[in-house]
């Protein structure tokens, strides 16, 4: 009992607690995660059109549309293959070096780093892009052909056969993917401490080094981030369910 009152005391409100502290730190990590996500969402459909060009090629397009497909290819797997941290420190140092050339044309010669939320964003978009590409294009692949062909059958124009057809559909099979690559992103966004960010992992390394006691922040950072998770499962688990409505379900 006396050890539960200690560990509220330290993570608590109270004039001792760091749970403000901590609290700000896993919205922080939330923050950039979030954006970092929808980020690549968007980055990822781009890659994702570009790859499956190639269908687009196979019918007689240009060799442009090849080219767009090896481009995609050439970005999934480069980005799938090197380390998160290393990429996050590529478009830290890689910005704070465009800085300080900018900064230099205009008369400043000093160091100008990347903002910390700004690198992390950039960093977790550009490697989520890279799967949720994959998902995206397993997605369209799951898509049944008769489905698109009745819609080409009937006259129906590109946009509104994507609109209508083709978005739907794959964001029906794509969102459990996406779940699985949204729970890669928070993850990976404790690396982003290396940049200066304060968030949960960054904090609980702050805390525990203030009061010696490591395990108890820790223990909290895990705390949180499996509430994040949950959350975060809850919330997918409900997107699933609202695209499946009116579909037959196997037993």
């Amino acid at each position: 009992m006396e050890l539960m009152e200690r560990y509220l005391a330290l993570v608590g409100f109270g004039e001792t607690g760091w749970g403000a502290l901590l609290l700000s730190a896993a919205a922080m990590t939330l923050g950039v995660s979030i954006c970092g996500f929808l980020t690549g969402t968007v980055l990822g459909s781009v890659i994702t059109f570009m790859q499956l060009s190639r269908f687009m090629a196979l019918h007689g397009a240009s060799w442009r549309f090849m080219a767009l497909r090896w481009l995609a290819d050439g970005y999934t797997t480069v980005l799938r293959g090197v380390p998160d941290l290393l990429v996050i420190y590529l478009f830290y140092f890689g910005g704070s070096a465009f800085l300080g050339y900018l900064g230099g044309f205009l008369g400043y010669h000093g160091f100008i780093g990347m903002p910390a939320f700004l690198t992390g964003t950039l960093a977790l978009s550009v490697v989520s892009a890279a799967y949720q590409s994959e998902v995206f294009r397993g997605a369209f692949k799951s898509v049944a052909s008769g489905e698109l062909e009745a819609a080409s059958a009937i006259g129906m124009r590109p946009w509104p056969k994507f609109r209508r057809i083709i978005a739907p559909l794959v964001l029906r099979y794509a969102i459990p993917g996406l779940g699985n690559t949204w729970q890669l992103v928070l993850k990976e966004s404790a690396l982003i401490s290396v940049t200066g960010l304060v968030e949960l992992l960054r904090q609980s390394q702050i805390a525990a080094g203030s009061t010696r006691r490591p395990f108890e922040f820790y223990l909290t950072a895990v705390i949180l981030y499996l509430i994040i998770t949950w959350a975060s499962s809850i919330v997918f688990r409900r997107l699933e369910t609202r695209t499946l409505r009116g579909t037959r379900r196997a037993l």
